[in-house]
């Protein structure tokens, strides 16, 4: 793990994951560490990882093991029962903000949650609160350098946390 702070730049952690499961454990170690009203961007091309992350996030913040967590590419938003209500957002198939505030997004953000919306990028703009972006580059079959931002002192101290 790396953990860079310029001068008048956000917190960065950058980390090596070698595998599924270690990236399922960085969500779930993440996720232990939440709390409600926080918003993670999920950011990197299809196949980086995104959803093996919120799997782990998922165990992190209670959801039961019965709730198997898929991508909600086609239906937008998956909302999870745990110790807080874990909510997975795929912007992917949204086009721009008009659509965005057709599903209800932003209302929901007011919502007592936790919110990792893959694809955040339509959206992060808009963000005031604190917030952290995560983002997942494919280096090779089982190598992913998963890079996470903080915006905001909540983010930051949860990277420090780390």
């Amino acid at each position: 793990m790396e953990l860079n702070n310029l001068a008048g730049s956000p917190y960065s952690l950058y980390i090596m994951s070698g595998s599924l499961s270690e990236t399922r454990s960085l969500g779930e170690k993440i996720g232990r560490m939440l709390e409600t009203g926080f918003i993670i961007g999920l950011a990197g091309e299809l196949g980086s990882g995104k959803t093996s992350f919120v799997q782990g996030l998922a165990k992190g913040v209670g959801v039961p093991e019965n709730y198997y967590v898929t991508s909600p590419t086609y239906s937008i938003i998956h909302e999870y029962p745990g110790r807080i209500p874990l909510f997975h957002i795929d912007l992917y198939r949204i086009r721009g903000k008009d659509e965005i505030y057709e599903t209800g997004l932003y209302e929901m953000l007011d919502r007592f949650g936790i919110f990792a919306i893959e694809w955040p990028e339509l959206l992060l703009k808009d963000l005031t609160a604190d917030y952290m972006v995560i983002h997942f580059q494919i280096k090779n079959d089982d190598t992913r350098k998963i890079s996470i931002t903080a915006h905001g002192n909540r983010a930051e101290d949860l990277i420090k946390n780390l």
